[in-house]
């Protein structure tokens, strides 16, 4: 695990963070906020850049992302965000990230994230995972014909290349990646590590300024 000190990403994470409400008619739906969690004016902001096919981003999400997101998010802290980063090397990434934010546009989004982690070692290796995608999917719920034609319209693949083009501009390299604060903790951090991380960001975020 490391944290290093990005120059770009304070731009990248203002411009995330502008990005419009919960959408309607009419807007983009695959605005962040479909795939974030916590309060918008939250002190604190983190992006997680994520590929549903990574073994170290699944072991984060069941193993230390339901501490951080009873004690942080639930709790007014953090707002927490997902940002799509496929990898290359995963051949089935794109596909779960294309199921993944077809289930945003049914308010879904991070149902779908658990199941696709949860069953990550199922469909990873398939040759051709998009059936049984969709039977995931139907397990959490979702309106399996307009997750279909999501899907079959490949209507999400623009926001998930914007994802990936903003990450690899800021010089992310790996998943899973965390920007906190204008700098990268890169790999899957326990709950310690971003406990001393995420209350030190807190508590410089809320500490009321100095009497002049």
């Amino acid at each position: 695990m490391s944290v290093r000190r990005v120059p770009l990403a304070p731009v990248w994470a203002a411009a995330l963070a502008l990005l419009p409400g919960p959408w309607r008619t009419g807007q983009d739906p695959d605005a962040s906020t479909a795939r974030s969690l916590g309060r918008s004016d939250a002190p604190v902001t983190v992006f997680e850049l994520g590929d549903f096919q990574c073994p170290a981003c699944r072991q984060f999400a069941l193993t230390t992302f339901g501490a951080i997101r009873e004690e942080y998010v639930r709790t007014g802290k953090v707002r927490w965000v997902f940002v799509n980063f496929p990898l290359p090397m995963h051949r089935n990434a794109v596909a779960a990230a294309e199921i993944a934010m077809c289930a945003a546009r049914q308010g879904r989004f991070w149902e779908m994230h658990d199941a696709l982690y949860q069953r990550q070692p199922t469909w990873a290796g398939q040759a051709d995972p998009g059936s049984y995608l969709l039977a995931v999917a139907d397990t959490v719920g979702l309106n399996h014909a307009a997750l279909a034609a999501c899907v079959a319209a490949r209507a999400t693949r623009p926001a998930i290349q914007r994802d990936a083009d903003q990450a690899a501009r800021i010089g992310a390299r790996a998943t899973p990646t965390f920007l906190i604060d204008h700098g990268f903790l890169e790999g899957a951090a326990g709950a310690e590590d971003f406990r001393r991380i995420l209350d030190s960001v807190y508590l410089a975020k809320t500490r009321p300024a100095p009497p002049r």
